[in-house]
């Protein structure tokens, strides 16, 4: 039996300007809803549909510590934790799924 996946992520605008961080079983599936519009009101509202960061594990409690954790840090780790993984802070859904 394979292990369930659970992915943090963040995802940007077109100028990374706002940042918005998730925790999810499907990382595919939640990049496109947000896409489409098909997110929640703030990603919607703030055309959230770059992602830029993730992070993946089997461990669904650790994932929301670890997401919780990511949103309760400044904006400046925010950015630093993405530039580490991704500095040019590319599209990161065309790298993984193309």
């Amino acid at each position: 039996m394979t292990e369930r996946q659970y992915f943090i992520y963040i995802m940007s605008n077109a100028h990374n300007t706002v940042l918005y961080t998730g925790v999810t079983n499907n990382l595919y599936r939640i990049v496109m809803e947000h896409r489409s519009g098909k997110g929640g009101a703030f990603t919607k509202k703030y055309n959230v549909t770059k992602l830029v960061y993730f992070g993946s594990g089997t461990d669904v409690r650790a994932a929301i510590a670890r997401e919780k954790q990511i949103k309760g840090g400044s904006r400046q780790k925010k950015i630093d934790l993405i530039s580490s993984m991704n500095p040019k802070w590319n599209d990161l859904l065309e790298t993984y799924y193309p």
